[in-house]
């Protein structure tokens, strides 16, 4: 399998498909999730002529189950090294629920030349979290539930998970699909309980708004009002405030997971903010649209 050893030692699982001389479009996929969450943007990508990454984030699938690193800056740092041994230029990165939050902050710290765009899908920025400065968040008693269940039986936590509020499927009248639910389970049992249960901290607990801040490239901020994970209220339109250069592009009925559940809709989102272009979509679908 195709790995990069980071500055401890950690190894990276990565994907690496196309032309090596096309523009690259890096994924960073969401807890507790793989590489494998994005083959359907990947293949999508990769039929115009993209040159497509995806990683496993450390702890996660095929990746080293390491006992330490499992925050933010070490998420960050983990990507800097695979662009640099990719030698990822003018990329693309775009980021689901926790791989936004890795998006902004690698985005915010990358080398100039290295990022071009960025895309924050469903994203966890600028603090999922409840605080005193922060008071629309998630209290922290919910992730420590998630935390216990974690413990308890992750199994049967992940397949609830799955089957209910991650793809809307717990919603009257939504369209089950067995596969996702089982490929969902499948790639969140390959990771590591102890990674997968800090992570939670991380993607919770960190304050993403300085590094929103610090991003100078165009960023597409793509949130559903229905996202029974990362609430949209608290998260995109405080988001596309923070950036210098952002989009927001607001669904109304949608799931967390929409970029498996409705990728044509995603997919013809992503590719059009590649091209600087823009997407016409059904005005029953879009809550609004806000540069």
């Amino acid at each position: 399998m195709p790995m990069i050893p980071t500055s401890d030692g950690t190894q990276i699982f990565y994907k690496d498909w196309g032309p090596r001389d096309a523009q690259p479009v890096m994924f960073h996929h969401g807890w507790p999730l793989s590489a494998d969450d994005w083959d359907n943007q990947m293949m999508a990508f990769l039929a115009q002529g993209y040159r497509v990454i995806a990683h496993d984030r450390r702890g996660h699938g095929r990746s080293s189950q390491t006992s330490e690193g499992n925050d933010m800056d070490t998420y960050a740092s983990d990507v800097a090294a695979l662009v640099e041994a990719l030698d990822l230029r003018n990329a693309i990165h775009i980021g689901h629920s926790t791989g936004g939050g890795e998006v902004a902050r690698y985005a915010a710290r990358a080398l100039p030349g290295r990022v071009a765009k960025a895309v924050l899908i469903d994203a966890v920025p600028p603090l999922l979290v409840k605080t005193a400065a922060n008071p629309g968040g998630t209290p922290v008693e919910v992730f420590d539930g998630m935390r216990a269940a974690l413990v308890t039986n992750r199994a049967q936590f992940y397949l609830d998970f799955a089957s209910g509020p991650f793809y809307g499927f717990n919603r009257p009248g939504a369209k089950v699909s067995d596969g996702l639910i089982r490929n969902w389970w499948r790639q969140a049992m390959m990771g590591s309980i102890k990674s997968q249960y800090e992570c939670t901290k991380a993607f919770s607990e960190t304050d993403f708004s300085d590094d929103l801040k610090a991003i100078e490239v165009p960023v597409l901020v793509i949130h559903s009002e229905d996202d029974q994970i990362v609430p949209y209220a608290d998260s995109a339109p405080l988001t596309v405030k923070l950036l210098r250069n952002g989009i927001l592009k607001t669904f109304k009925d949608l799931p967390h997971g929409c970029c498996q559940t409705h990728p044509e809709l995603i997919n013809a989102e992503l590719l059009a903010f590649a091209r600087g272009e823009t997407v016409r979509a059904e005005p029953a679908l879009i809550a609004s649209v806000v540069a």
